[in-house]
Order: structure tokens, then sequence, then C-alpha cells
């Protein structure tokens, strides 16, 4: 499919047509830079490279120099590859945010914020066990009983418990595009978006 690296920039709300207030989240898409292409002939497959966000050029090696060089375009921060891209492109072409269109619906992958090691109530949604009273002691956010003692006699594999949450890869489906501002290359899409804020996110049709 084909699509753009993008910014996360934020959230805010919008009116439509209608005065519905819609929560939205507003993305910096491109522009993108076609770095490299791939063809099934050379690389066993076809898909288009594109980078996203000038790099700082004491912070780029001579390999990367090279691979940058070919398309004559500065070196850059991200790079990501799409498959089946819908129109033909050569190396150097810039692709802006008008290759969306208003109304039309999008997918984004994002990484998402990092919550460190979390109890069972955070990560899975347990509701805690027993009462707040009669005698109750320290346990209102404990997990509970993880398995029997005499049979099993073990812990079964993809038991919920505590643990590390969140900085997982995470898509998001069929987020409506309301704008598309191409004098600041922004998208603004309904709904939310996973990452914190500046974090990269790839856009796809």
């Amino acid at each position: 499919m084909s699509g753009l690296i993008g910014k996360k920039i934020g959230m805010t709300s919008i009116y439509d047509d209608n005065g519905k207030n819609l929560p939205c989240t507003v993305i910096e898409a491109g522009p993108c830079v076609v770095t490299q292409l791939k063809t099934n002939e050379v690389d066993g497959y076809n898909s288009v490279q594109l980078g996203f966000t000038d790099k700082n050029e004491k912070h780029t090696n001579n390999a990367e120099a090279g691979h940058f060089k070919k398309s004559k375009s500065e070196p850059k921060q991200k790079l990501i590859e799409f498959q089946n891209f819908e129109q033909e492109l050569n190396l150097g072409d810039k692709i802006t945010v008008e290759h969306f269109i208003e109304g039309e619906y999008v997918d984004v992958s994002g990484t998402s914020k990092g919550k460190g090691f979390q109890g069972v109530v955070k990560r899975h949604g347990f509701a805690g066990v027993g009462q707040a009273t009669h005698g109750q002691h320290n346990r209102l956010r404990a997990p509970g009983s993880i398995g029997a003692a005499s049979y099993p006699a073990r812990v079964f594999k993809g038991m919920k418990m505590a643990g590390r949450m969140g900085n997982e890869k995470i898509t998001i489906q069929n987020l409506r595009v309301l704008k598309v501002v191409a004098e600041k290359n922004l998208l603004v899409l309904k709904g939310c978006v996973p990452g914190h804020k500046n974090s990269f996110v790839i856009i796809r049709k």
C-alpha cells in the first residue's frame, strides 16, 4: 500500500458541518523523498523506499552518505519501504501530503508510549479482589489465583500478570482524513494515533 512517513504533532478538536465536535490528531506528513527503488529482478521484490526529516551530515556515516547521494537528496532520519505503490516514481521524487485527499480512510502505525512495569489492574484491566473493609489488608489490586497447586502444579503460559507495558508497535485502522493543509504539510485525522508527540508514524492508504 502507498503512504507517507509523518511526525505526530499533537491532538486537538474541530467542528464538522453538523456542529459536532470531533477529536482529531495533527500529523506533519512529508514531504518524503524517494531514496531507493527496489525491483523484482535485483532485490527479489518491488518496493519504494521513502526518507523523511533531514539528518545532520555529522551523524551520517559513509555508507549512508553514498546511499543518499544516489538519489541526490539530503541524509534522512527515517527510512521506510512501501510495497505496491500506486504511482510510478523515480529516484529523488518528492511526495507531499497532497498524496491524501479529504474524506478517505488511512491506517496509522507507530510505537506506543512506554509505561514501564505495571500491575494487572492497569495493564490488563483487572478489577482487583476482595472488599476495601472487613479486615482487608493490602490486596486490593492483587491478581488473585494464578493456578492450582496440586494440579497442574504450574503456571500456564500466557497468564495475564504484571510486567512491562507499552513501547510496542501498534496500528490503528480506518482513520478518516478530516483536513489536508498542503501549505504546511499537515494531515488532520479523526481520532488518536499511537506514540508521543514528535514521534514518527507511518500513514498508509
